[in-house]
């Protein structure tokens, strides 16, 4: 086992030298006899170890007394510890998680934390290659990426350092053995006994059985593991090249596709895209809940014909297809980006948006020349005061030039305006509601007559470039 751990943690460079570790230790078998391994290579390797231990306060007194074995093996050993004590039931409750995802949030906050304090810059957990088995089992079986399916990685990034695996290798019983023969002690997890949870499951009864069938089965997962990653790595070269031109757009919460380009892609950088943009707006902390059948449904949004469409993933974020666009948010307040504003005459008003209305009084016995962006009225048509405002269920325009009227919607989607600007788009109307233009839309039949020469009221919507060319589209 110990040339095993030695040649694996070479080959990823998981503990360089003079690094400060801190190492996750619950007491329970394998953090005991990861503490031990580095315990023993600490002076050649010359690092400095800091044990975090974290009491979930699960089982009262018996939690409390595997936090006061794990102290005094530190005190022993001579190595800085570090505990906290966590109601993990409560923030489980406040938070609305599993136990499982609560616990781990918790574990995970307090680790950084330690970190931090000791400016250590890397984290070592005692996951072994059962777990391996176990998780790229579980993966497969609810569905996930194809980075997901790699299973857990020797090294990751985490806080300010990263987080590393020495144990990946070696199988429970292989810890087993070392444990015994360096007699090391350790605490007993009644929990991880029972059948409550689905790993434990797989592990009491499924992994047994594979292990009879095909011997060395931990090293054949592990090395599809390797090979996942390998293939992401090429994959991830690839998709940097091709997705600048897919990404619109990109803010904290806010992602904007270009859905032509994405589609011309093969499905792979596809996929592979789309799940650094969903790492990126969950900030590296993808909710379980959410899986491989969100991007194969999220794909299917952008393939179809259907100008439009709406999906909801996990934890609020919205995905919103319009034409050739896609948005990807979590902004819940979209209603709340309705308007109205008071357009005085003569006068101008800024929208929350990108536009700006102004309103001038020509009185010329001849009009000038009038640009796309400006709308002459018939002052004796409308009743003031005016406003620009946003949309309303069932709002119609009376076109110029026919008798008839129009819903605004149909016009949104004639103009293919995307859905996120149809709801922020500004509507001039009179007293009396009546639209009086839609800026570069729609003319009404309340602009001026050519023949007309008495005052008229020069409507103007000034915007930037890129909206007004990307309207004219």
């Amino acid at each position: 086992m110990w040339e095993t751990v030695s040649t694996f943690i070479d080959k990823y460079d998981l503990l360089p030298s003079h690094s400060t570790v801190v190492v996750g230790v619950s007491g329970g078998a394998d953090s005991m006899g990861l503490l031990h391994y580095l315990d023993s290579i600490k002076e050649a390797k010359r690092l400095k170890l800091v044990v975090a231990h974290v009491d979930h306060m699960f089982r009262g007194a018996e939690s409390e007394e595997d936090m006061d074995f794990v102290k005094e093996q530190c005190e022993k050993r001579e190595i800085l510890f570090e505990a906290e004590q966590i109601d993990v039931s409560a923030y489980q409750n406040e938070k609305k998680l599993s136990v499982q995802v609560a616990a781990r949030e918790c574990r995970y906050a307090f680790y950084e934390k330690v970190m931090r304090k000791y400016r250590a810059d890397v984290l070592a957990l005692g996951h072994h290659a059962d777990d391996q088995v176990e998780t790229i089992l579980m993966r497969l079986g609810r569905g996930s990426s194809m980075s997901g399916y790699a299973g857990i990685l020797p090294k990751r990034n985490f806080g300010a350092g990263v987080i590393v695996r020495p144990f990946l290798t070696v199988t429970k019983s292989e810890i087993m053995e070392y444990l015994k023969a360096h007699e090391v002690p350790f605490r007993q997890d009644p929990s991880n006994d029972k059948d409550a949870y689905r790993r434990n499951r797989l592990r009491h009864h499924i992994l047994p059985i594979l292990k009879e069938e095909f011997p060395g089965l931990h090293q054949r997962f592990q090395a599809f593991s390797e090979q996942i990653q390998e293939s992401e790595q090429y994959i991830g070269a690839l998709m940097e090249k091709e997705w600048i031109d897919v990404i619109k757009s990109k803010e904290n919460d806010r992602v904007v596709l270009d859905r032509k380009p994405l589609l011309f892609m093969a499905k792979p950088l596809q996929r592979r895209g789309i799940q650094l943009i969903l790492n990126y707006l969950y900030n590296n902390e993808i909710p379980p809940s959410l899986s491989s059948i969100h991007i194969d449904n999220l794909l299917s949004l952008l393939e179809s014909e259907h100008p439009s469409g709406r999906l909801h993933f996990p934890n609020g974020l919205q995905v919103i297809k319009s034409y050739n666009e896609c948005i990807l948010t979590f902004d819940k307040d979209k209603c709340d980006k309705a308007y109205k504003h008071l357009l005085e005459v003569p006068g101008y008003v800024k929208l929350p948006t990108d536009f700006m209305i102004t309103s001038e009084i020509w009185t010329q016995d001849k009009p000038q020349d009038v640009k796309e962006n400006q709308a002459v009225i018939d002052l004796s048509k409308v009743t003031l005061p005016l406003y620009a405002r946003t949309r309303l269920d069932g709002d119609r325009i009376k076109l110029k030039g026919t008798n008839g009227s129009k819903k605004i919607k149909s016009i949104f989607i004639e103009g293919k305006i995307p859905l996120e600007q149809r709801d922020t788009w500004p509507l001039i109307v009179d007293a009396n509601q009546e639209i009086l233009w839609m800026p570069m839309l729609k003319r009404s039949t309340f602009e001026a007559t050519e023949e007309m020469v008495g005052p008229v009221l020069v409507l103007t919507c000034k915007t930037s470039q890129k909206v007004w060319e990307a309207t004219k589209k």
